[in-house]
């Protein structure tokens, strides 16, 4: 038996791609449309052989064992549970009769895409280019070189299934196996397209424009039917899903569908109210201050935050107010709050201990009943 490993010029554990990149070149080099030399077509036919054998994993094992990878077995080496029950009903019970079709849909494809604050809230339409699998633009999926086409298994005529005659303890029985010439597709392609190697179907970079819906959030997936990979032998494509992740804002934070920022001023400005400008996502927003506002109170601009994906509306904008607290006084303004201080009868402040959370009205009526 030749050694397929040899033909192809890889080593035993060489990887399915690094196979079929090897046979692409050689089937290229040694095609008889391209190489008139003599001998350049049994070579030809030697790739494929090796090719067909080691791009298919029982075959490979079977090969590699030392095994006929097209040959017929018995009760010998490699018959295990699956030929017992095949010796009863016949590989074709319960499943599929007659060849498969070599058209198969396409693997559905994930890629990630990185979106702001502005595209979640509002939405908006992006261009991707994605590496996916197109039909050959040559054969136009049909896997043959352009002016052939495929022809009928001499093995199987046409069925995609043998028949052979196997040995048990209950005497002999027919058994139905995909056949082991065409791969149960019923006919084999003798002229196998070069630009797509026989697959229908070649790996290109295409350009798609993608609708981005307001709302999304990290992990919301948008999925595009029909925009992944065409199937072999030009089958139907698989879909296409686009998760989004959202890039953090410098000012604002997300929390569903709400926004929360924080909004600092002097302490003056809190103590005496006034009117902030704020830059929010829909552009400025007066905001009141009133008068005697503490650190920690809040403001909410109804309507102003990341549109609802699922409904009409969308959320708030929370507005954290902090008061700062001046550090660095001159000797005017050490003298101008000592007065206030002094007309406030604040000048040596005796404190007061804030009441811990909880303490509200139900806590007080748990804490009566406890009481007796």
């Amino acid at each position: 038996m030749s050694d397929y490993y040899e033909i192809l010029g890889v080593s035993r554990d060489a990887t399915n791609d690094e196979i079929k990149k090897a046979y692409r070149k050689l089937a290229r080099e040694l095609h008889p449309d391209v190489n008139p030399e003599a001998g350049a077509e049994d070579r030809f036919k030697e790739v494929g052989r090796a090719y067909e054998t080691l791009s298919n994993p029982e075959k490979r094992q079977v090969y590699d064992m030392g095994g006929d990878p097209n040959g017929a077995a018995g009760f010998g080496q490699g018959f295990g549970f699956t030929d017992i029950f095949e010796t009863f009903f016949g590989a074709a019970a319960g499943g599929q009769r007659g060849p498969t079709p070599r058209q198969r849909r396409g693997q559905d494809a994930l890629i990630r895409i990185e979106v702001d604050l502005q595209e979640a809230t509002f939405g908006g339409t992006r261009e991707l280019q994605i590496d996916t699998a197109v039909v050959c633009p040559t054969c136009t999926g049909s896997c043959c070189r352009p002016g052939t086409s495929p022809q009928v298994c001499d093995v199987c005529k046409g069925r995609g299934q043998v028949q052979r005659v196997a040995r048990s303890f209950l005497g002999q029985v027919m058994t139905t196996q995909p056949c082991a010439r065409c791969h149960g597709f019923g006919s084999v392609i003798p002229d196998p397209c070069l630009e797509c190697s026989g697959e229908g179907r070649v790996r290109t970079r295409r350009t798609i424009a993608i609708k981005i819906p307001a709302g999304v959030d990290t992990g919301t997936r948008i999925q595009l039917a029909g925009h992944g990979e065409v199937g072999p032998a030009g089958g139907p494509s698989g879909d296409l899903y686009v998760e989004v992740v959202e890039r953090p804002h410098p000012t604002f934070t997300r929390r569903g569908d709400d926004l929360h920022c924080t909004l600092e001023m002097p302490m003056t400005a809190a103590a005496l109210g006034t009117t902030v400008e704020l830059e929010t996502l829909d552009g400025s927003e007066e905001i009141d201050v009133r008068p005697g506002t503490q650190s920690g109170e809040v403001v909410t601009l109804r309507g102003l935050g990341v549109a609802h994906l699922r409904g009409a509306g969308r959320g708030d904008l929370v507005v954290h107010l902090s008061v700062l607290t001046p550090k660095a006084l001159d000797e005017e303004q050490e003298r101008l709050l000592r007065e206030l201080a002094a007309l406030r009868g604040e000048e040596r402040p005796a404190g007061r201990m804030a009441p811990a959370q909880g303490s509200g009205l139900f806590s007080k009526l748990r804490d009566k009943i406890a009481g007796h």
